[in-house]
């Protein structure tokens, strides 16, 4: 794997592993599941984006 590829993919797994506590948090009822849920999101996009971003500059 080439090192420019690491930082999204660590980002990705970051926001899924976040989006999980809060599925977690949002099933048990615990406070705060919904800012946990779009935070793990907007990670996940984030991801996303830099890694398309990457792609269309190494071509």
């Amino acid at each position: 794997m080439k090192n420019q590829f690491k930082i999204p993919l660590v980002l990705f797994l970051i926001g899924m592993i976040i989006s999980v506590v809060g599925a977690l948090f949002k099933l048990m009822h615990w406070p705060g599941a919904n800012i946990i849920l779009i935070m793990g999101m907007l990670i996940e996009a984030g991801a996303i984006l830099s890694l398309i971003i990457t792609i269309v500059k190494k071509k």
